[in-house]
């Protein structure tokens, strides 16, 4: 157990992100509300040190990352969003009326990933982090992370659906002797 803990940060705000819209593979920018929380970050990320700084590769996640003042941030595919397939785009209401009581973590996901799919990825992650000595830092979306979450619990990847995360949040994964804990979350 080298990792103390994991730090993660939810991209900042999207015109999707703000609109309720499912967002993984459209490549949207951050809205300039999103810029100015996002630089924001950088105050409370100045006095720790990382070990390693990941990324997801989509650009709202990159930018969060640069504004927040980690433009070294190595971009990792397996921290990109749970892909919503034929659903991106639409919001949870707009998906109810063809799948009715629809989650994205109960619920089909025609064209786009399983929750079995998000774990194998998401448990690549888990290892990597663990094996980092000191902090690590991670940059991604709001179901993946949550999802990383779950993992890092050693729970199902489903479990992160008890973990509300807004964006450009600060969350911190830690340890109480060998056991894996939330420090931290959504603050």
């Amino acid at each position: 157990m080298a990792c103390d803990e994991v730090w993660l940060i939810r991209h900042g705000e999207t015109e999707w992100s703000r609109d309720g819209r499912h967002t993984s593979t459209t490549d949207l920018p951050l809205t300039e509300d999103g810029e100015a929380v996002a630089t924001g970050l950088r105050d409370r990320l100045d006095d720790d040190q990382f070990s390693l700084v990941l990324t997801s590769p989509r650009r709202r996640a990159r930018e969060t990352a640069r504004l927040a003042g980690h433009p070294e941030a190595e971009v990792d595919p397996d921290l990109a969003e749970w892909d919503y397939g034929d659903l991106e785009g639409e919001t949870t209401p707009e998906i109810r009326t063809t799948y009715p009581g629809w989650t994205i973590w109960s619920g089909p996901v025609p064209g786009g990933e399983t929750a079995d799919d998000v774990s194998v990825r998401l448990d690549r992650v888990v290892a990597r982090c663990r094996a980092a000595e000191g902090r690590v830092l991670v940059f991604g979306h709001g179901h993946s992370l949550r999802a990383l979450a779950a993992r890092w619990l050693e729970l199902p990847v489903t479990d992160g659906r008890h973990l509300r995360l807004d964006t450009a949040t600060v969350s911190v994964l830690a340890w109480e002797r060998e056991t894996p804990v939330v420090q931290r979350w959504n603050s």
